[in-house]
Parts: C-alpha cells; structure tokens; sequence
C-alpha cells in the first residue's frame, strides 16, 4: 500500500514565497500582543518539547550544552507554553468540498501540483475541487504559523467532527497536519454550524481561528456559532471557497444537475434561472460579508479560479495595511 505524500500540499517554491511573511494577529490575545512576539509564559513552563536553533535574541539560559559539545551548534529547548499564540485551523470537509466545474475534476490529486505550476487561467480545466484547495491553505498557513513559533492546531469536520490535531509549536505536529491533509475524504453531508459550535465548546484558550468552508449549510445558524468564538474572545479568519461555477452558474445546453451531498437530480435550462441564481448567490455572499464584519470577523472569499497562493499573498498583504 502507498503511503501518502505528506509534503504535496507545501509546494517548494509557495514555500519560498511564504516564509517571509507572518499572519499578524489584530486583536489583542494571549501571548500575543500587537504583533510582537513575546509569550507571558516565558520561563516557568516545564513540559519540554523539542529543541530548535539558536536565533538571535535567544534567551541563552535555555541553550542545550550537551547538544552544544557534541555537535558545535546552537539549540533552545523548546516548551509548550513558549508558544506566542495558538491557532486552530478547522477546515470543511464535507462532500461539497469535493466539487470541481473542471472536466478533469476527477483526476488524481497527483497532478494537483502540475496544475498550480501552471498559470492560471479562465480554462476550467485548471480549476481544482474547493477540499484540495483548502487544504493547500490550511498547509500553507500552518507552516506560517510554525515559522512565528505559534502552536498550530487542525481539525477536519462535515456533519461532525472527524479529526483534532491539538495545538503544538512543533515540527512534528506539522508533519501530523499535513499527513492529516494528504488522506482527506470527502465523504459526509455538511454540518459547519454545529462542528463550530462543538469545536468552540472545546477550545479553552483563546488564540486565532481559521475556518475554512464554502459555508453551505444554513447562515444564520453558521454566523450564530461563529459569534460563539468571539464570545470566547477569540480572534476569527473565515476563507469562504467557491468554485467560479458556484458564484455564477452556468452558461449554454441544458444540464442535468446533481446534488453532490444527495445525488438528487434537477434537470435544467441554464439561461431560464442564471440571473435568479446570480442574485441569490450574490445575497448569500454578502449576506456572510455583512455579519461577519459587523462581528468583528475577518471574512474573505476566495475562488478556485485564482491559484491559493496568490490568492492567500494578497490577503496577508491587505491584512498587513489594516495592522
């Protein structure tokens, strides 16, 4: 049996491109204040973790001698609570996820990297199902988020949870997390409301939530339990995926269109219900624009149409203008 690739979300030269950059955090949470590193836990956690380079500004006194005389290197132990922030990654997972309007939409995820090498274009033989994408988002901010020496945490879910990686400043937590992400199935209906809600009762820190979803369940009840992790004081990011068919229907013969949660089946002349679609996808979108800003909700939709890597630079851009 093949095991799984887990370093094919983490493309070498989006790495390059990454690690230059830090996802600040805006509001003020523990361990981590107006984007300056410095954990309030610093020197009195004992649960050790493992060890890393020494980086200028190092407090020496955490140095390993014993590595130091059998190496010639620098290395600080590392604990749990030196962590300056923790982030949970939740991402969706539920058979919507599993959409693509590509007509190579079922190919192996094999050839996934070949076509983010490519340009992008309005070819939709280049788009990619919204679960691969957001997984390539969820590796990437993970590895960002390891390189600030904050704890990273992934949790998957459709109409429940499937899986919670705990949050941990290591490298071998990133490894759990893309090996995680490079076995994913879509196979449940979705519940995002009531996972949110599960996934917010549990977190006891507060720290960075990143959700990542097409938010296609009911949004009134969605919005409702993202408020629940604002109430917790949490710092929220939701990244809304649609594929570009999602956001404006489609164009030319009739179709037969299938319920990928259901499999129930609507025949349709495309033109006949393209403008009432566009409205009402308009709505549902700036609806979800709308409430969360209002609730002090980071909100961005991104589209499987723009390569995740641009897409997720420009966001981290326009976020540092706002810091």
């Amino acid at each position: 049996m093949n095991q799984p690739d887990i370093k094919k979300y983490l493309l070498p030269e989006v790495v390059a491109r990454l690690s230059n950059l830090e996802l600040k955090a805006k509001l003020m949470v523990e361990g981590f204040m107006a984007g300056l590193h410095k954990s309030p836990y610093h020197g009195f956690s004992v649960e050790f973790a493992e060890h890393r380079q020494y980086m200028p500004g190092d407090d020496i006194k955490f140095l390993d001698w014993k590595i130091f005389a059998r190496t010639d290197r620098y290395y600080i132990k590392q604990f749990e609570e030196e962590t300056n922030l923790k982030s949970y990654i939740l991402l969706d997972i539920s058979k919507s996820m599993d959409f693509s309007s590509s007509e190579n939409s079922k190919n192996s995820t094999d050839n996934i990297l070949n076509k983010f090498r490519k340009k992008i274009s309005n070819n939709p033989a280049n788009y990619i199902k919204k679960i691969e994408y957001g997984s390539y988002l969820a590796a990437s901010l993970a590895y960002m988020m390891l390189l600030q020496r904050d704890a990273i945490s992934l949790t998957t879910y459709d109409e429940k949870i499937r899986s919670f990686l705990p949050a941990r400043a290591t490298n071998v937590n990133l490894n759990s997390i893309l090996r995680e992400l490079s076995s994913l199935k879509s196979e449940g209906k979705t519940g995002t409301a009531a996972s949110l809600n599960e996934i917010a009762s549990k977190i006891k820190r507060r720290g960075l939530v990143i959700i990542i979803s097409d938010l296609f369940d009911n949004p009134e009840e969605v919005i409702k339990s993202l408020r629940h992790f604002r109430f917790k004081e949490n710092e929220v990011i939701v990244f809304q995926i649609l594929d570009p068919v999602e956001m404006n229907f489609l164009e030319g013969n009739p179709v037969t269109l299938v319920d990928i949660e259901t499999n129930e089946e609507l025949f349709s002349q495309p033109f006949a219900i393209q403008k009432a679609y566009k409205e009402t996808i308009k709505e549902f979108i700036e609806n979800y624009k709308r409430e969360l800003r209002n609730n002090g909700i980071d909100y961005e939709i991104l589209s499987t149409e723009m390569s995740f890597d641009k897409a997720l630079i420009k966001y981290l851009g326009k976020r540092a203008k706002l810091n």
